[in-house]
């Protein structure tokens, strides 16, 4: 069995990725942390599954979380000044030997978005980006196996369509849907070396070109 730390489970990504996993892999095991264990009451009867309730702020809280996992799905992204979810990630991972981590971020953070749209983006994230790249910078320096996804502006289409760019590459598109990043999560829980030690960005590709976020 694969047991999966998913922080932050009552997002909407996280709850399409939970979806799936609980459809498509059945020797996964979930371990679901939020701060209200009472809106994933849907699955509180589901013998894959364990939830947890709990602030991703509280550094105990985490390291209790993580103990026997195999690989941490953090599903919210680092905004705090100090970076205490990444920091009691982090620890809490070390402590109890968890060495893979798919971490959410924003794009924007390696200034990768080109043209009108990424001012326009830039505007909108700028006083949540030092937290932003703070966090990844912490999870590159961590010795980690991280795969830091940095998401696009979001839509709630049903079409799967999306392009990944690696760091130090131009960001491609402007927009992508929910269920695009719940997939690439999938197959890394899937396949755990894909992506391995990555910062990705995704977007559908065709709104590359847009100067504002496509619904």
């Amino acid at each position: 069995m694969t047991n999966v730390l998913i922080l932050g489970a009552n997002g909407q990504i996280a709850r399409l990725v939970e979806e799936r996993l609980l459809k498509e892999q059945p020797d996964v095991e979930l371990t679901l942390f939020l701060r209200n264990s009472k809106r994933l009451a849907n699955l509180a009867n589901n013998d894959h599954v364990r939830i947890i309730e709990g602030n991703a702020e509280n550094e105990k809280e985490v390291a209790d979380a993580m103990h026997g996992q195999d690989i941490v799905y953090v599903a919210m992204v680092d905004h705090d000044h100090d970076n205490q979810i990444t920091k009691n990630v982090i620890e809490a991972m070390k402590h109890n030997n968890v060495n893979r981590i798919i971490s959410s971020n924003i794009l924007g953070i390696y200034n990768e978005v080109p043209g009108e749209f990424g001012r326009w983006n830039h505007e909108q994230v700028k006083s949540g980006l030092d937290a932003a790249i703070k966090s990844a910078e912490l999870l590159e320096d961590s010795r980690l196996d991280y795969t830091i996804i940095r998401i696009p502006w979001l839509n709630n289409r049903d079409e799967i369509k999306y392009t990944v760019t690696h760091k130090n590459e131009e960001y491609v598109g402007v927009s992508g849907s929910r269920k695009s990043i719940a997939d690439l999560i999938v197959k890394i829980i899937a396949d755990p070396s894909y992506l391995s030690k990555e910062s990705v960005g995704l977007a559908d590709p065709d709104t590359q070109g847009e100067s504002r976020p496509v619904y």
